[in-house]
């Protein structure tokens, strides 16, 4: 008995009315699914493979489209469609490899390039690195770099070939970059797209290399790059030069360099976001009587008003002392200092004596003893014990 086909849109999981990009996207995540590469040795799951692709191979062609909107499956039987592949359904008309290179890049051995191989290619970003003072990333500061960089070589102008000399048009793409392998697959023969192997996807083959440059079109120099670093960058963050990367390829854009900035750890200052903290050491006097005291900040030391009976680990904020803002310039987060009362470690003997003067005044700490505690009542037992013990 023959089995009994299930509508294509059922298959896929989408309405009759989908477009082809909701199509295309029911497609791609069972294909991702049941691909047999993902499913080694699972016969239903290559079944559902084969049976979601024939069903996306009709949908995603608007004349195939239409013809089984009309016919249904009778479209593609025996007289209808064209007999052959999978579930008499003809394949060799369709360019599967368009429509897998699309969703798996190069499960099957490289898809449909969406540019020509031999055109315009943006040049590859280069990075590197900088150092920074914490003080430099309050206010910002020049660097410069000396890096390596290539050049378009003079002699041939880019093109690699000896100066006189041409380069040559591949004639194994013609000059395309892009040659097209056939290739038997599970739906019949299946056309991929690939860069040229001669070529390299330039389209162009150079017999005889510029001397200066080898061949490459560009030649490698040290060079300066002054940096400019804005105030309030962290580090780990970037800086993007642009034009300064890699030079790009028949006629492409070069490349950006991006910098990464490492900023320096302070001795006394640390750094959340935009804020700032330190912790500053005050006298017993200061904290328990109140008075004033410097304050290092990123701006230098400010004067700070501390309150009497002031205790250890009290933090207070200095508003608009810390880093500045990369969004905005004008704003800057706060300075968060921590007060650490300070014993002293040694006293002279007046010191001493004003110190146990303090004491007796403030409730003679010094001279509570702990209450002994009271003897408990002797019983009867231990009477007559120690009176046994005495004859």
């Amino acid at each position: 008995m023959a089995e009994t086909k299930r509508d294509y849109y059922e298959v896929l999981g989408v309405d009759r009315g989908a477009d082809e990009a909701a199509i295309k996207s029911a497609y791609r995540k069972l294909a991702k699914k049941y691909h047999p590469d993902m499913n080694p040795g699972d016969q239903e799951a290559e079944k559902k493979f084969k049976e979601a692709s024939e069903a996306y191979a009709v949908l995603s062609d608007a004349d195939k489209r239409k013809k089984y909107d009309q016919f249904g499956h009778a479209a593609f039987e025996q007289g209808g469609g064209g007999a052959g592949g999978f579930g008499g359904f003809d394949f060799s008309g369709a360019d599967m490899g368009d429509i897998f290179g699309d969703i798996f890049g190069d499960i099957f051995g490289g898809g449909r390039s969406r540019r020509a191989g031999n055109g315009p290619m943006r040049g590859a970003d280069l990075r590197a690195g900088v150092r920074i003072t914490f003080e430099e990333a309050v206010t910002g500061c020049e660097k410069e770099l000396e890096l390596t960089l290539k050049d378009e070589c003079e002699s041939c102008h880019g093109t690699g070939a000896k100066p006189g000399t041409t380069p040559q048009t591949c004639p194994k793409c013609g000059g395309k970059g892009q040659v097209v392998y056939t290739q038997q697959s599970l739906f019949g023969m299946v056309q991929n797209v690939r860069p040229c192997p001669d070529c390299g996807g330039t389209g162009k083959i150079v017999k005889e290399k510029c001397p200066d440059c080898y061949g490459m079109g560009y030649i490698s120099n040290k060079k300066k790059i002054s940096v400019t670093i804005p105030a309030g960058i962290d580090s780990g963050q970037s800086i993007r030069i642009r034009g300064k990367g890699e030079p790009g390829t028949n006629g492409g854009p070069r490349g950006d360099l991006l910098v990464e900035v490492q900023v320096s750890r302070h001795p006394i200052f640390q750094r959340q976001d935009v804020d700032i903290f330190s912790t500053v050491p005050i006298s017993f006097p200061v904290a328990a009587l109140g008075g004033t005291i410097r304050i290092k900040t990123v701006d230098g030391e400010v004067e700070y008003d501390v309150k009497a009976g002031t205790q250890t680990d009290t933090r207070v904020r200095l508003r608009g002392k810390g880093m500045p803002s990369l969004r905005n310039k004008s704003v800057r987060g706060d300075h968060y200092v921590t007060l650490v009362v300070q014993v002293p470690t040694s006293l002279s003997h007046g010191a001493k004596e004003a110190l146990k003067e303090y004491d007796r005044e403030s409730g003679n700490s010094l001279n509570q003893k702990a209450e002994s505690p009271k003897p408990k009542k002797k019983g009867f037992m231990n009477k007559l014990k120690e009176n046994l013990e005495d004859l």
